[in-house]
């Protein structure tokens, strides 16, 4: 049972972002002040990169933990309707692998940015995460995915690795 009345849900519903969130906006003034341009929700793409560098043909999705059900602090499976929330997390996870394997196919270079690498911190503490995009832009290989406080857990591996992996989740 819910806590609050539908029209109190809805509006809390409503105030949640799909796109130029926080989290995003920290990481695109970053990369812009590199001199990094890119494209954003591009269209043409699989799964709408938040960032696009067309040039490079490297994709980056920032995930909020929660949405896309990460092992991290910041997810938690509710406690009430449990059954729809498992379903639904799991249908977003599984459409996230499709797409990074669609964009892998087309031969494009993809990161994944977790919220938990980023909320909370200060740009100070982001310098790292930041030097780490933007070397993997320019010149890095495979599949990129920074978590953990401040990026602390950095993987970069090749996509058939990654690819592998997710088929074992």
């Amino acid at each position: 049972m819910d806590i609050v009345d539908s029209a109190t849900r809805s509006r809390m519903m409503s105030g949640i972002r799909g796109r130029d969130t926080k989290i995003e906006l920290v990481v695109r003034k970053a990369l812009h002040a590199r001199g990094l341009r890119y494209r954003l929700h591009n269209r043409t793409l699989s799964g709408r990169p938040d960032i696009a560098f067309m040039s490079a043909k490297a994709a980056v999705f920032m995930h909020g933990c929660f949405w896309h059900g990460h092992d991290c602090s910041f997810f938690r499976l509710p406690a009430s309707n449990t059954e729809f929330w498992r379903e639904k997390i799991d249908a977003n996870r599984a459409r996230d692998a499709k797409v990074l394997d669609a964009l892998h196919v087309l031969g494009w270079r993809t990161a994944t940015i977790w919220e938990c690498a980023i909320r909370g911190r200060p740009m100070e503490e982001l310098v790292g995460l930041f030097d780490c995009i933007e070397n993997w832009v320019r010149a890095g290989t495979g599949h990129l995915e920074l978590r953990g406080p401040a990026g602390t857990a950095i993987s970069q591996q090749p996509v058939a690795k990654r690819a592998q992996k997710e088929k074992k989740k």
